[in-house]
């Protein structure tokens, strides 16, 4: 039988690919390749496996918001799992005309969705997002949400049930140029504040991630189609990972095709 989660990212991927959802007045796809040494963080302590990520990543604007959703294949030796995250926005300037100037460029309403079949996790993150106006940047965002638990739980075979949370997460893009080529630091630093589990005197540790991109313009330098192939590495620090007592620091291999 198809857990909730798994239901959940059905739907938001039939959303994705279904082009009468929203009449998009940008989009821009791509395909990510990861490869790194990367901790176990609920196996034994010290346990670290090369891992290959393949994502879906997917952005977009329409007259009245946007779109940010992606999609994880983790590969390990042990096994393979998905994740997907999906924020749909609303915004305000559009909604209601509401003008913004100086630092604030605008304000959007957010339904997030993050959810993992395999483990069985869904949560559900309402809030709110800030787009700031900040020199020599592409886009600098805030998301300010909860952070809601819909697990099946323990009896179910899925991950514990949590208490509700919160979380804040700061997004950014900035285009570097050093003579003919272009260089790109992307990336998210997320906080998401503990939780208390199903099981008795067990927390979900509070946790940070922090997960910086550096990309070269491959296409570029080879005077082919510029922003479209790109090579970097991608830095991961997380702080008690995924709610343990393990804390990460690993540099992967990027590679991004943009289509």
């Amino acid at each position: 039988m198809a857990t909730k989660s798994t239901l959940v990212g059905l739907a938001a991927t039939s959303l994705f690919l279904s082009s009468s959802v929203f009449a998009s007045n940008w989009s821009s796809t791509e395909m990510h390749l990861q490869y790194g040494d990367l901790d176990q963080a609920f196996a034994a302590p010290g346990t670290s496996e090369n891992t290959t990520i393949i994502t879906l990543q997917h952005s977009s604007g329409w007259d009245y918001g946007g779109n940010f959703f992606f999609v994880d294949y983790s590969s390990v030796k042990s096994s393979d799992s998905l994740y997907l995250e999906w924020y749909p926005t609303f915004s305000t300037n559009s909604l209601f005309d509401i003008k913004y100037g100086g630092l604030l460029s605008d304000v959007s309403l957010v339904m997030g969705i993050n959810a993992a079949p395999e483990s069985d996790i869904l949560k559900y993150l309402p809030g709110v997002q800030f787009s700031l106006n900040l020199d020599g940047f592409q886009f600098f965002n805030v998301l300010l949400t909860g952070y809601i638990d819909d697990n099946e739980g323990i009896a179910y075979g899925g991950a514990p049930k949590e208490d509700d949370s919160w979380m804040i997460d700061v997004a950014w893009r900035y285009p570097v140029s050093a003579g003919d080529q272009q260089f790109y630091i992307e990336g998210h630093a997320e906080y998401i504040d503990e939780r208390q589990t199903e099981i008795p005197n067990v927390d979900s540790n509070s946790w940070t991630l922090v997960q910086v991109q550096m990309r070269w313009d491959l296409g570029k330098a080879l005077s082919q189609k510029p922003e479209q192939l790109f090579v970097g590495v991608e830095y991961q620090y997380w702080n008690n990972k995924l709610g343990t007592d393990v804390d990460e620091s690993a540099v992967q291999f990027l590679g991004v095709w943009r289509f």
